[in-house]
């Protein structure tokens, strides 16, 4: 017969690694969350220098047609 002892053991041995695992899925989902949102960002940083050096090369251009 198991003894009341073993079996809170066993309970907290399953709940311990049920835990555990739900944290590894957790943090799997959240560092991809991280990983695309700082993509995402690093996009749109990308963008804004593209549309910069548009605008400097269109003001150039400008000055070279009225100059």
């Amino acid at each position: 017969m198991v003894g009341k002892l073993e079996i809170g053991k066993d309970t907290l041995q399953v709940l311990t690694e049920s835990g555990a695992a739900h944290v590894g899925r957790i943090a799997t989902i959240i560092t991809g969350a991280v990983r695309e949102v700082t993509h995402e960002l690093g996009e749109w940083a990308s963008d804004a220098f593209e549309m910069r050096d548009a605008a400097g090369r269109a003001e150039t251009d400008s000055v070279q047609v009225e100059g």
